[in-house]
């Protein structure tokens, strides 16, 4: 896994220009803090901080491929192709010489041999940039599920700026970093807006979508989403189905030259990845974060019912693994270094407060360990987990179904700030712009169109906030985390498998369950979900609400702020929850402070 950056300027004689593209590889440092590498030529530039994962000696980047004596492609690659075994024995079929090992040589000599139906071909989760040296024209590329982040931006007339990070991007002397009206709502809604990239001129490349520039400028082409196909087999064909792909998945998923780790939760989802994971691979150690005294008096609330550690425990027990929980206390998730790590990892503000804060501490803790983690990320959305999937009333509802249990950050804007956002407004756009892009076939039955609605703003949106702060958090202590179940073809086998078969048991996740339940104990295949935890101290509370006090009129987010509105939640009740609204205004209200000190940005609102 790597940061990378890029320049192209088809007017323009980039090779004058290498302290620019330096200084936004400089910002990749936390990414890729193995090697760093540049590639100029007169309309192009190639940056690349590389975390060495396969092929530790010949792997480094930007790579070329040279034939007659000249260059004919570039890249800069961040990513894991977990099929470039096979794509290189059939590339070597095709009369292409190797000179390297690495993942990356396979995925640029795949381009020169299909050109750019190769993307069909990759199987891993990937951004990265090749430049075509005779038709001078930039291909950009994301993998299909959206794991790792690609942005670019057409803010500097005649070029394209092209980065892992926003932050990179605003390296550049010529980039501004702008939040305007638009770029507020997008960072308030929590509807994840396909291709939004919050600050002003910059974009995200879509998951699953290429981009070509040359010098009329980017050309979008969406090559994967989530589509419909007629699901023909039954019941135990797809159990079976879904156990052997998930076999596949995690033994393509454990091939590394560093040491791998498993992240477990206890749920369903990270231990049956830990579990297949153990099976394939000799001296798996896992990871868990827990806070202190919460397993000794953990209080049940509306999204979990227990708490993970007795789980983790049951199933370190049951696989017989290597296992360490890291245990956090409401100090360090309070620290404000690692607060502010956060924002600056994010490139923006976060209501999410402590799950962030303990995502980045757990994954510090682990890096000192492994190289490369597996996470259960994304099994909720694929399999149908959260609560709310089985909510009548919510999946009914005629918008978002995270956003139909109720505001998930009660407002502390000014009133007149929350009238110009027109926030409502923006979320039910959004929605319809969603449900315009699922396919939903000639299938008949109502709920089952409903719940392929369900599961596409599931697959397309949400997971989307979970990917990014996984990559973020992990990143910034250059920990590659992969992710299982976002294989294309888990997720677009059981995302076309109906409804009524993926809860046949009666409960969520039923297929999965069902394929992974004679490896788990007991136990956990009878959990219910709950999600990533949040600590419940006292303590922390407390201290989110000091913090609140102390914001003053100095605050750069005090034109932003209704004091009324700060002074009623510095009062609120505790809540004991991660997810309750104030506390999650709260989290909103500093984040937008250290944000705002910290961060090169402009408000336009």
């Amino acid at each position: 896994m790597c940061g990378i950056v890029g320049w192209v300027d088809h007017s323009r004689d980039l090779r004058s220009e290498r302290a620019a593209v330096r200084a936004m590889t400089g910002t990749m440092a936390l990414r890729g803090p193995d090697a760093e590498g540049l590639w100029v030529r007169e309309h192009v530039a190639f940056g690349h901080r590389r975390l060495a994962v396969i092929d530790l000696v010949t792997g480094d980047q930007p790579m070329t491929v040279e034939h007659d004596g000249g260059t004919v492609a570039a890249i800069t690659y961040s990513g894991e192709l977990y099929n470039y075994r096979e794509l290189r024995e059939e590339l070597r079929g095709h009369g292409h010489a190797f000179r390297t090992d690495s993942d990356t040589e396979v995925v640029l000599r795949a381009y020169l041999q299909w050109g750019e139906d190769f993307v069909d071909r990759l199987n891993g989760m990937y951004a990265f940039g090749v430049w075509d040296v005779g038709r001078e024209q930039l291909l950009l590329v994301r993998d299909r599920m959206g794991v790792k982040p690609l942005f670019y931006y057409t803010g500097v007339p005649g070029s394209v700026l092209f980065a892992s990070e926003p932050k990179a991007v605003f390296a550049h002397p010529l980039a501004e970093a702008v939040v305007d009206v638009d770029g507020l709502r997008e960072l308030l809604a929590f509807v994840k807006t396909p291709g939004h990239g919050v600050y002003r001129d910059l974009h995200e490349v879509v998951p699953g979508e290429l981009i070509r520039v040359d010098a009329a400028g980017p050309h979008r082409r969406q090559y994967w989403r989530p589509s419909y196909a007629e699901h023909t087999d039954d019941v135990d064909t797809t159990v079976r189905t879904v156990r052997a792909l998930l076999e596949d998945i995690v033994a393509r998923q454990t091939v590394a030259d560093v040491p791998l780790c498993a992240l477990l939760s206890g749920g369903l989802d990270s231990s049956a990845i830990t579990t297949l994971a153990h099976t394939a691979l000799t001296g798996l150690r896992s990871y868990a974060v827990d806070f202190v005294g919460q397993a000794e008096h953990f209080r049940p609330d509306p999204m979990r019912a227990t708490p993970d550690t007795p789980f983790v425990h049951d199933v370190v027990k049951h696989v017989g693994i290597d296992h360490e929980d890291i245990v956090l206390n409401s100090a360090s998730l309070m620290d404000p270094l690692a607060r502010a790590a956060v924002i600056d990892a994010m490139d923006a503000p976060t209501s999410g407060g402590d799950i962030y804060t303990s995502l980045y501490l757990l994954f510090r803790a682990v890096r000192e360990h492994s190289t490369v983690a597996l996470s259960g990320e994304a099994a909720d959305e694929v399999f149908g987990g959260y609560a709310w999937f089985h909510d009548p009333s919510v999946i009914e509802s005629d918008t978002f179904p995270w956003l139909a249990l109720g505001e998930l950050a009660g407002s502390a804007l000014e009133p007149g700030l929350v009238r110009t956002l027109a926030v409502p407004e923006y979320r039910a756009a959004a929605y319809r712009a969603a449900l315009a892009e699922v396919e939903y076939g000639d299938d008949p039955d109502p709920h089952n169109r409903r719940m392929r609605e369900v599961s596409y703003l599931h697959l397309t949106r949400f997971v989307q906030v979970l990917l990014d702060r996984k990559d973020r958090m992990s990143m910034a202590h250059g920990l590659e985390v992969r992710v299982p179940y976002c294989d294309h073809r888990l997720v677009q086998y059981v995302y076309n498998t109906p409804w009524s078969m993926k809860t046949f048991d009666g409960r969520e996740k039923s297929l999965l369950r069902a394929a992974t339940a004679d490896v788990l104990p007991a136990s956990v295949v009878n959990r219910t979900k709950s999600p990533y935890p949040s600590t419940q101290d006292e303590r922390y509370e407390r201290a989110l609400r000091e913090n609140l006090t102390t914001l003053g009129a100095d605050s750069p987010a005090a034109a932003l702020l209704d004091p009324q509105r700060i002074t009623e939640l510095a009062a609120a009740p505790y809540e004991h929850d991660g997810f309750g609204a104030a506390r999650r205004a709260i989290e909103q209200v500093l984040a937008l402070d250290t944000w705002l000190r910290r961060a090169p940005v402009r408000l336009l609102v």
